[in-house]
């Protein structure tokens, strides 16, 4: 923490706060300060100020407020640790200088593989234009117009084993550098071959990583959809789609629209209705929406109307509650299979069904009664069961108290009966979660990547520099915490041991015929899972010290402990 306090003061020495907020909003002379419109709320007289004296901003209208950094993590939706990199690449400081021993050139190592990935974007994009049926492919079967595919970047990967890694092997990119970017296969040749490619950007429009479709449908040779794999600046779990370029619209019309493909997200950009993002077909997680919620706390789902689309949009009920989001539904047309296929009908009937969003219980509870027969027992019976597990997930009991109220009209029951049934299926959950937990701590595969994480530091020695910054505690049970002590010290303390053999054999059963950059990317992965494991044990400790804490009144210890819990939240969510 004190390095990085370094990097922030030197960055901060570079960086006047007029600077860097003068980028984003016209500022204008009002005494000593300076005063603008909010670029965080829609108001008509300007209450934004700053303070080029003590280096501050404050926002009166909407009560933010800080310094460089707070900005940029406010007007961007970024983490400290992104609006740190973003200021010390405008300043041209090198924060690996300040990084802990463990994370030393990690920063520079991100802006390698950005590099990279922005010029396999230029040489995709450039591919586009000399290949006719790629053109035809992006610009008549898809409808795209040349603004769209100039906005998104869209480009074409030709059908060549390595004409990609050529170009960027003159650049100055190692076949490390290349593989760690995702840009190429297990055999170190162009992973993407004869598709379209749809850049995947960060927050700030930076590239880091692809999307690609095949052009020709008949192509059964691969899967119609290829995406980068997890890398340093790619996390599938928490990017999402467009987002870079539906922000401002997003802030201000402070709703999202989360569609499930990429091509939906360019249409409807292409038709003005620029909102709108998608989760890059991956199942939506607790991040995604966290990344969203830097920008807006409302969302509108339009998602497909099967057995798929409703458990997912089941699944968002539940992820909104653990991130204090709103969720809403957008149904489409019956004759309509996604956004696209409704734009291309008519754009108008798009934006219409945005506008008619229903909260998501009420559109789930909506679906169900359709479904089935609330004039039988039967009926009454699963659809209080769907009923009463999404009253569940609810966190606001006068929210539950609306839809227990609703649902026993429906069914013409009592709401005390709808109760009942609520704490009889908490109690069968309880007792599900507790036999979930047994099984855990009984069976050595609950635990596998940890086994998995020993397997490559046995079976890679270059790789054990990853070592420092474990701790044998970290693992479970008594002979993993033997084995990463053994491998701290001295590994010649595990010969002959039958658990080295064990994960020797994972290891030749698992990561045989890789390439050394791909089983280190799957041990940073692995590593990453460990570390948010053992934060989220920590903070399970601490909320249960802080029931304690409120139970006997020590404020200051509550303080502490709430102090503590959201610093985990934020290394959770990084």
């Amino acid at each position: 923490m004190v390095l990085m306090q370094d990097a922030k003061e030197e960055i901060r020495s570079r960086l006047s706060v007029e600077d860097v907020i003068g980028d984003y909003v016209e500022l204008k002379r009002a005494g000593r300060n300076l005063k603008a419109l909010s670029p965080f709320t829609s108001e008509k007289t300007a209450s934004f100020m700053v303070s080029p004296e003590k280096q501050i901003w404050h926002d009166f209208s909407s009560g933010k407020g800080g310094d460089i950094f707070t900005f940029i993590m406010d007007v961007e939706g970024m983490t400290f640790r992104e609006a740190l990199e973003h200021l010390a690449r405008k300043t041209g400081v090198d924060i690996s200088m300040y990084d802990a021993p463990g994370q030393k050139g990690v920063a520079d190592k991100k802006r390698r593989l950005m590099q990279a990935n922005k010029l396999a974007q230029n040489y995709f994009q450039h591919s586009l234009l000399k290949n006719q049926h790629a053109v035809e492919y992006v610009f008549y079967k898809r409808n795209l117009n040349r603004k769209t595919v100039k906005d998104f970047g869209i480009g074409y990967a030709p059908d060549s084993k390595s004409a990609l890694v050529d170009y960027l092997t003159k650049k100055g990119f190692t076949p490390r550098e290349l593989g760690d970017a995702g840009l190429t296969n297990r055999f170190g040749g162009d992973l993407f071959k004869a598709r379209m490619m749809v850049p995947l950007m960060d927050t700030l429009g930076e590239t880091v990583g692809f999307t690609a479709r095949i052009v020709d449908d008949a192509d059964d040779t691969g899967p119609k959809y290829l995406n980068t794999r997890q890398t340093l600046v790619y996390d599938k779990g928490r990017h999402v789609f467009g987002l870079s370029q539906a922000k401002d619209q997003i802030k201000k019309l402070d709703y999202a629209v989360v569609v499930e493909g990429n091509l939906d997200v360019m249409s409807s950009h292409q038709v003005g209705v620029t909102q709108v993002v998608a989760t890059a077909g991956t199942a939506m997680t607790e991040n995604h929406l966290k990344t969203i919620s830097r920008f807006s706390n409302n969302i509108r789902l339009a998602f497909d109307m099967d057995a798929a689309g409703l458990a997912a949009a089941e699944r968002a009920v539940e992820l909104a509650q653990k991130t204090g989001m709103e969720i809403s539904i957008i149904s489409l047309d019956e004759d309509v299979k996604d956004p696209d296929e409704l734009i291309q009908k008519d754009p108008t009937l798009w934006q219409k069904a945005i506008d008619a969003h229903q909260p998501a219980v009420d559109w789930l509870l909506g679906q169900y009664e359709a479904k089935l027969n609330l004039s039988t027992a039967a009926g009454k019976r699963e659809y209080s069961n769907v009923a009463v597990k999404l009253i569940n997930n609810l966190a606001d009991p006068v929210v539950k108290d609306h839809y227990y109220k609703l649902v026993s009209e429906r069914i013409n029951s009592s709401i005390d009966a709808l109760k009942d049934k609520s704490s009889v299926a908490k109690a069968g959950m309880s007792r599900r979660y507790r036999k979930i937990n047994d099984a855990a701590k009984s069976d050595p595969d609950t635990n596998g990547y940890e086994d998995s994480i020993l397997a490559i530091l046995v079976a890679y020695p270059k790789l054990r520099s990853k070592l420092k910054a474990l701790n044998p505690s970290d693992f479970t049970g008594e002979s993993r915490e033997k084995v990463v002590a053994a491998l701290k010290t001295d590994p010649s303390l595990l010969d002959g041991h039958d658990i080295i053999n064990i994960l020797k054999l994972r290891a030749e059963g698992r990561y045989e015929g890789w390439p050394e950059t791909e089983v280190k990317s799957e041990l940073d992965t692995l590593l990453g899972k460990l570390e948010s494991n053992k934060l989220k044990t920590q903070k399970i400790s601490l909320q249960i010290a802080l029931k304690d804490a409120e139970t006997i009144g020590d404020l200051e210890i509550v303080a502490e402990l709430l102090k503590q819990i959201k610093q985990i939240d934020k290394e959770i969510s990084k």
